[in-house]
């Protein structure tokens, strides 16, 4: 190949590749089919969610964005939850951004706040507790998007469980990057109004129909006992507890001198107090004793009632 060859030889336009194979599409269609994807939203998950939760759950239309999925994902910011999923014959890889103040407030309802009088939580990474409580709320956005599109067979969504967008891995860059568009909608509770975004690839979203189905969130057992098994969620939910003992003082000549075998003496003489704490959180004040071969602690007093200590340990 001489030098005048060389020059004539132009590496395809990404775009306009994918454009021929029906990967990247107009705006105009994109904004269509995204319009139409929100009023099934804006009609279907206010009642679904409201069922479920007890909650006056309000829903609207906040637009849509195209470029690469990577892109649109990171443009979400911190302080979201995502969550990755997959509807069989329709799209095989997806994902759902909830911004968390909304998903905060609602843990905050559920444990007994009133939704009205709850003041709009920072934007912060979801604790394991909260992403519990979060799940179902990114199932029923799952499921009234599976109503809403031609995917045939009637299969169930798929719905990996949600992470904070600190924790999503970075992406491959051996793996080319999809055309994708975010839609975009606003989830209100009480003052808190937050956002969530469902990111399709265009490809998936220029074969989609959208079937619009009045009702069918009411095809779903729409008296599931959802709050009840949140609040079982939570209460069962797996804690890790730090039990703190206060010892005599010593000073800094002694402790550079401590051998192993050196015993140190609790600071009380009589009852031993000691401070139980979870996530940084204290809970209840105990005494140390022992039962058979084991130490254990008794509780004597708690830092704040029930729904206090629930609170501090989701926090």
């Amino acid at each position: 190949m001489n030098t005048s060859t060389a020059s004539n030889v132009h590496a395809f336009d990404r775009r306009l590749i994918a454009r021929m194979t029906g990967a990247l599409g107009d705006d105009k269609v994109i904004g269509r089919t995204a319009l139409e994807l929100a009023q099934v939203f804006d009609e279907l998950l206010p009642g679904v969610l409201q069922s479920e939760t007890g909650c006056d759950v309000t829903i609207a239309y906040a637009g849509f964005r195209t470029g690469l999925r990577n892109d649109l994902i990171a443009a979400l910011g911190d302080g979201v939850l995502l969550g990755d999923f997959s509807l069989r014959n329709w799209c095989a890889d997806f994902q759902v951004g909830c911004d968390s103040p909304v998903l905060i407030a609602l843990v905050e309802a559920l444990l007994g706040a009133e939704p009205t009088s709850i003041e709009e939580p920072a934007p912060r990474s979801l604790s394991k507790i909260e992403i519990d409580v979060a799940l179902p709320v990114f199932h029923g956005i799952a499921e009234v998007l599976r109503t809403a599109v031609n995917a045939p067979g009637g299969f169930e969504p798929v719905v990996g469980r949600p992470y904070n967008s600190a924790e999503r891995a970075k992406p491959d860059p051996v793996l080319e990057d999809v055309f994708a568009a975010s839609i975009d909608m606003t989830i209100g509770l009480g003052p808190v109004l937050s956002t969530f975004s469902v990111i399709v690839p265009q490809s998936t979203l220029l074969k989609t129909r959208i079937v619009s189905r009045k009702g069918a969130g009411e095809d779903r057992n729409a008296k599931t006992e959802w709050t009840e098994q949140l609040e079982e969620q939570v209460r069962r939910s797996a804690v890790a507890l730090e039990a703190r003992i206060r010892l005599e003082s010593l000073t800094l000549d002694t402790l550079s001198r401590l051998q192993a075998g050196d015993v140190i003496p609790f600071h009380d003489g009589q009852d031993v107090r000691v401070e139980v704490s979870a996530n940084g959180r204290d809970l209840y004040v105990c005494e140390f004793g022992r039962s058979g071969s084991r130490y254990t602690v008794r509780v004597k007093d708690t830092h704040g009632s029930e729904q206090d200590i629930l609170r501090h340990i989701m926090s």
